[in-house]
């Protein structure tokens, strides 16, 4: 349909793909660096995916267009995402897995460019399935981003690194709350034309993630069911600031939150008997 922006397809860009291609060699050295090292790396990444990623959209916008015509929304999901597979790929052991692994980095970053690029793209407003597709990508990189930074902090997962001194565990909050505060800021715009809303809503989420985040690592929750319950505090969240206060006192929509919300507090009661 002409009225409305959907994300349909369109061919592969050269730009995107020497793009994702710089991510994944970036992703690939720095399973050679530790920690602090390792930070510096995803800082640098971060910056380059954010500077890139406007090159890229702008580039494939129109020649003639400002960079201050591409959202700058926009670059924020391709650039998590690259710096969640930096820290999640030291997951891996050296040898061969490493190379599936990065092609993984390499499908995960040109597919969340093509489909910034595709909403750039559009003309009018998202529609409600291209709403909810871009939803589901950001919990996906959410989930990759929050397991990433675990991994780059020394004891941010369990059984992995060993004990989690003081300052690795405000490095590890901050960690998640820049990753939820830069995806809040991507999922709010979907809904919220005005900036300062918008940058409210992020840092609602940042708050939010970072006292999720200590408060989980403190249960000792096992390894990915961090991430996982991280993920849901983050689309509940969503879910929760996202809706109107007459809908929030709908009973299916109260429903579906208590349904969530029971889920996870199964999860985590499960892993701390576990545990015990």
């Amino acid at each position: 349909m002409s009225g409305s922006r959907t994300i349909a397809g369109m061919d592969d860009r050269p730009a995107r793909r020497d793009l994702a291609f710089v991510a994944v060699t970036m992703v690939g050295l720095s399973r050679l660096l530790e920690p602090p090292l390792i930070w510096l790396c995803a800082g640098a990444l971060l910056g380059a995916m954010l500077l890139g990623t406007l090159q890229v959209l702008h580039d494939e916008a129109a020649p003639v267009h400002a960079w201050f015509g591409v959202p700058i929304e926009s670059v924020i999901l391709p650039s998590v995402a690259a710096v969640g597979c930096l820290g999640a790929i030291r997951l891996v052991p050296f040898g061969l897995w490493l190379v599936p692994a990065l092609a993984v980095t390499w499908l995960i970053v040109e597919r969340t460019l093509e489909v910034e690029s595709r909403i750039n793209h559009g003309m009018a407003a998202l529609n409600a399935d291209d709403r909810t597709s871009l939803l589901v990508t950001i919990l996906l990189v959410a989930f990759l981003a929050f397991t990433g930074v675990a991994a780059m902090v020394p004891g941010g997962l369990v059984q992995s690194g060993g004990a989690l001194g003081e300052g690795n565990l405000l490095i590890l909050a901050a960690g998640d709350a820049l990753v939820a505060g830069l995806l809040g800021y991507r999922a709010a715009s979907i809904r919220v034309s005005d900036v300062r809303d918008v940058l409210w809503s992020a840092l609602t989420y940042a708050a939010a993630i970072a006292i999720g985040a200590a408060a989980l690592r403190a249960m000792e929750i096992p390894r990915l069911v961090g991430p996982a319950l991280l993920t849901l505090a983050f689309y509940l969240w969503d879910a929760f600031i996202s809706t109107t206060p007459s809908r929030r006192r709908d009973r299916r929509w109260l429903g579906r939150i208590a349904l969530l919300a029971g889920l996870g507090f199964i999860v985590t009661a499960w892993n701390l008997l576990l545990r015990a």
